[in-house]
């Protein structure tokens, strides 16, 4: 019991012991103000000058703030860029002030409207008589002269008359082959119109081309070269 009553004791004198400590420590916060007065007297001092050299930048300022008010003088006229003649015609026709019109009944509102559309018909037919009395009546391309490109000719044997004013006539051709320097002939058969029914089989003949005379006849019978023996 008596060492409990001893840690009870110095617990109390403890706490006692602190309040006494923090008066003595009041006089030392007490003397710091005193030493930094000095200081203190001397930042004003030393804030005077950047005071001195901030003047003339306020001075400044408005001089830069002008230009942003003569902006919005600049922005308007910049709507317009970009625009075609007539929707820029429509805007500089929207500011315009409202003129003040007498009142119009409906007959004479019509009236009105018949004679600007009479003016502008006049305006318009006016402008097109000028217009074509401007331009100068030109030559013209010169008509071309029919030409023909020369119709083929073809030279062969009848092969068969039977059928009426028909012929069927083989055509040889020889040539030489490009790559092989062969000469290769070939032949085919075409179907020419003879009126007369002159040609027999075997005959050498000579057709020239034609119009379509049937679903095959292309070409008709010009001469007989030589009779079949």
């Amino acid at each position: 019991m008596a060492d409990e009553e001893k840690n009870e004791k110095t617990e109390e004198q403890t706490p006692e012991e602190t309040p006494e400590e923090t008066p003595a420590e009041e006089p030392k916060a007490e003397e710091t103000p005193a030493e930094e007065t000095p200081a203190e007297e001397e930042t004003p001092a030393e804030e005077e000058t950047p005071a001195e050299e901030e003047a003339p930048a306020e001075e400044e300022a408005p001089a830069e703030d002008a230009p942003a008010e003569d902006a919005p003088s600049d922005a308007g006229p910049s709507d317009d860029e970009g625009v075609d003649w007539k929707t820029r015609r429509r805007l500089e026709r929207s500011r315009r002030p409202a003129e003040a019109r007498p009142q119009q009944s409906d007959e004479e509102r019509a009236a009105a409207r018949a004679e600007g559309r009479k003016q502008a018909g006049k305006k318009r037919s006016s402008y097109r008589t000028k217009r074509r009395t401007k331009k100068t009546a030109g030559t013209g391309t010169p008509p071309a002269e029919p030409e023909s490109a020369g119709r083929k000719t073809r030279q062969g044997r009848v092969m068969s008359s039977k059928p009426d004013k028909t012929i069927t006539v083989a055509i040889e051709v020889a040539r030489r082959h490009p790559q092989y320097e062969k000469i290769v002939r070939r032949s085919r058969t075409l179907h020419a119109h003879d009126a007369q029914n002159e040609a027999g089989e075997g005959d050498l003949v000579r057709v020239i081309e034609t119009r379509p005379m049937s679903r095959t006849k292309r070409w008709r019978l010009v001469e007989i070269l030589e009779k079949a023996k």
